[in-house]
């Protein structure tokens, strides 16, 4: 039963969900805008001129120098609303209200958007709508930095967003494997970074603190964290990541704080912060 619900609740059965949504929407505006046209029609008190010669919908047919009557060109004339109407089929899609497509592409996960958008021009131009990634970005992440305005976009700030949460998901496999060599290449080689374990020890610059992960690594203990309650905040060239880890689901959770440096294309590891708290002491103190 699961696994029947799970096939049918999947992505390409969301993005055909969304793109009916959109469809019907565009459907209903053209038909109401068909019914506005048709009316505007009936109640349309026409005027040509032609050669200087004025002639109103009520007259009667009047020579022309060519031989013809007004009603003739009348007739042979395409009216000038329905190429109003055809050029504003193709950008239909284009007037509908902002938050109704807004709201129909929020329910699209990452994946979904990314392929939505490479489907034609009209659905690339909706799906790259400011508005539909920052919806994204704090249902992915956190209603946190509503108030922040990105210097290239929601669309950018959830990409870089994604890349060093992902690059903080490679410390915990790191550690989990207690690879030496993979740690090594995980932090800035430089002399200000910085490393507080649990334990309360500081370890300044690159080599005590690769010496300090070597004493963590040969602890007995398995360091198998479960990560919860991540933050990231995303800048130019740096990034920092706050977190809850449990190592053991039954005792207070590790409070963390990664810091990040971007070098040469690629994000390293300049400071980590780890300390225990127990669940009687732990309160988040949020000012407006």
């Amino acid at each position: 039963m699961d696994n029947n619900i799970s096939c049918v609740f999947s992505e390409p059965f969301f993005i055909a969900v969304t793109v009916t949504a959109l469809c019907f929407f565009l459907f209903l505006f053209s038909f109401l805008r068909s019914s506005s046209l048709f009316l505007n029609k009936n109640h349309c008190n026409c005027a040509c001129s032609c050669n200087g010669t004025v002639l109103n919908s009520d007259s009667s047919s009047l020579p022309y120098l060519n031989g013809g009557t007004g009603v003739e060109m009348l007739e042979l004339s395409p009216a000038p609303v329905v190429l109003s109407e055809r050029r504003t089929e193709s950008s239909m899609m284009e007037e509908l209200v902002p938050e109704i497509t807004t709201h129909a592409l929020s329910y699209l996960d990452y994946p979904s958007l990314c392929r939505l958008s490479m489907t034609n021009s009209l659905m690339r131009k909706a799906a790259n709508d400011d508005n539909a990634w920052k919806a994204l970005y704090h249902k992915d992440y956190t209603l946190e930095q509503d108030c922040v305005t990105p210097t290239n976009g929601w669309k950018a700030y959830y990409a870089a967003t994604r890349a060093i949460v992902n690059v903080n998901t490679e410390f915990f496999n790191i550690v989990r494997n207690k690879s030496i060599p993979a740690m090594s290449h995980f932090w800035l080689n430089a002399d200000y970074v910085k490393c507080i374990h649990a334990s309360g020890d500081l370890f300044s610059g690159y080599n005590a603190v690769l010496q300090s992960w070597q004493l963590v690594f040969d602890w007995g203990q398995g360091l198998n964290f479960q990560v919860r309650d991540v933050r990231a905040r995303v800048l130019t060239d740096m990034a920092w990541i706050t977190m809850k880890t449990y190592v053991d689901m039954d005792t207070g959770p590790f409070n963390m704080t990664n810091i990040f440096e971007f070098h040469n294309g690629r994000w390293y590891m300049v400071h980590h912060h780890s300390s225990v708290m127990n669940g009687e002491m732990e309160h988040q103190h949020v000012h407006g």
